[in-house]
């Protein structure tokens, strides 16, 4: 996604979910649904299915990702086309700090897979845990 688009899909966003936006950007680690609902609360009544509509539109749009393994949401850290039907994060279990990144090799590792098994995935996220460079050291 590129920066045009991306801020173009921000400006078709709704004020909540703008705000949700900024909270999954400017947030450090990932968040959960709640914590997003809390963040959200200090400036005013909000309910979980608003919250969790918000996040199904930024990803739908591209915005953000769900990590399945934390059941927690990051903001979409490129700003430059890729595939958003394959995402990839590093995720460290020490400081919770996550990278999100690209590899066409396994993307493509992972088609040919599909293809000789009959196969159609509708959405890979792979996500890799261990320490981060800082946390190693």
């Amino acid at each position: 996604m590129n920066s045009k688009h991306h801020s173009h899909a921000i400006e078709e966003l709704n004020d909540t979910q703008k705000r949700v936006h900024r909270i999954l950007t400017a947030a450090r680690n990932p968040l959960s649904a709640y914590d997003v609902l809390d963040k959200m609360r200090a400036k005013g009544a909000v309910t979980p299915p608003t919250v969790y509509r918000s996040l199904d539109k930024l990803i739908e749009k591209g915005l953000a990702h769900r990590l399945e393994s934390l059941n927690a949401y990051v903001a979409c850290q490129h700003l430059h086309p890729h595939h958003h039907e394959m995402a990839a994060f590093a995720i460290c279990e020490a400081c919770g700090a996550v990278t999100e990144f690209t590899d066409p090799q396994i993307g493509e590792r992972l088609a040919v897979w599909s293809e000789s098994n009959a196969f159609a995935p509708k959405k890979i996220t792979v996500e890799v845990r261990g320490l981060c460079e800082s946390c190693a050291a």
